[in-house]
């Protein structure tokens, strides 16, 4: 924009009203005249999975015409959920500004987080990525209390640190030349973790065939799972197309209210239903109806038709819950 003229606080504001306006730049309301203008900045929000369950990160996709509630509704946690898709790891994504939460924060730019570590992966897994690089600047907002003297020896090699603090007072600019983590570190990682954390399965496997060391944190006696991933249909090898039965021919002699549900075994023992109906959202394979059987260590997924049930049967093949490869078939006989 060219330079200013005009010598009155009102004529700055007239000039600064009819630009946005000619140039179509103002958001909702309009016109911008007389107002605060709104304006939007086009970037795309990615915001991490919930303990990272089923993958890194979603990118948040408000529907068509949103309304101001709706747009409220996609920054919570159900939005996520209903507003959102997943981003695979081939993903070409490169992330701009990285908003992290902290417990406490220190001016140099020292971050302490809740102590699960979540953070300090997540950014991580995102260098590993290729997704951020050194110059990424990380920022944290926090209340001015956070604002707190903390020493540079109890920071480890895998500890983020932020470049800005933003407080309802202050913005600071850390100016922290600490280097930030520059991928996984394998030897921080747990069997538990990667028992959790399916995608964290899936990078150590990527970089064990590009020849980097992935030898995880000593456990003695545990035992870590292999890696895997959740596969769709069309990446199911046909030697296997034989282990859905019926689900790739007609079913004969099956009740076709059975043939429209979906029998899922194997569930781990702590399982939880939420954590099941995030993989059959994602797979695109929500039920009409689930129900829960636990302590038997299954669900029943019910369907409006045979063929629904047949096409999500196809999805879930090769599904991972935790450590537990999950069985899947379509219904064949009645539950008592």
């Amino acid at each position: 924009m060219e330079a200013l003229t005009g010598v009155s606080k009102q004529g700055i504001r007239e000039q600064i009203w009819d630009y946005m306006e000619s140039h179509d730049l103002a958001d909702f309301p309009r016109p911008v005249h007389h107002r605060i203008p709104n304006f939007k900045s086009k970037k795309t929000l990615l915001v991490p999975t919930p303990r990272l369950r089923t993958g890194l990160f979603n990118k948040i996709t408000p529907p068509p015409g949103a309304t101001k509630d709706i747009l409220r509704k996609c920054a919570t946690s159900q939005g996520v959920r209903n507003f959102s898709v997943p981003v695979s790891l081939d993903s070409s994504v490169l992330v701009d500004l990285i908003v992290v939460g902290s417990v406490a924060v220190s001016e140099k730019g020292w971050r302490i987080g809740k102590g699960e570590g979540y953070a300090d992966l997540e950014y991580a897994m995102m260098v590993s990525m290729g997704a951020v690089h050194e110059g990424t600047p990380v920022v944290t907002i926090v209340h001015d209390c956070q604002v707190v003297d903390i020493p540079e020896a109890l920071l480890e090699d895998h500890d983020l640190t932020v470049d800005y603090i933003i407080t309802p007072t202050r913005v600071i600019a850390t100016g922290c030349t600490r280097p930030k983590p520059t991928g996984i570190i394998w030897s921080k990682v747990s069997c538990e973790m990667l028992t959790k954390i399916p995608v964290l399965r899936s990078l150590r496997e990527r970089e064990k065939r590009a020849g980097k060391d992935v030898a995880l944190q000593a456990e003695p006696g545990s035992q870590c799972p292999g890696p895997s991933t959740i596969r769709r249909a069309r990446d199911i090898p046909q030697s296997h197309a034989g282990a859905l039965g019926r689900s790739h021919s007609p079913l004969q002699g099956v009740d076709t209210q059975l043939a429209a549900t979906v029998r899922v075994e194997n569930l781990p023992y702590d399982a939880r239903v939420r954590e099941l109906k995030r993989a059959l959202q994602e797979l695109g394979a929500v039920p009409l109806r689930l129900t829960w059987q636990g302590p038997q260590h299954r669900a029943i997924l019910h369907y409006a038709d045979s063929a629904a049930a047949q096409q999500a049967a196809s999805r879930l093949q090769g599904l991972h819950l935790g450590a537990n490869t999950l069985r899947v078939a379509l219904g064949q006989q009645r539950d008592t």
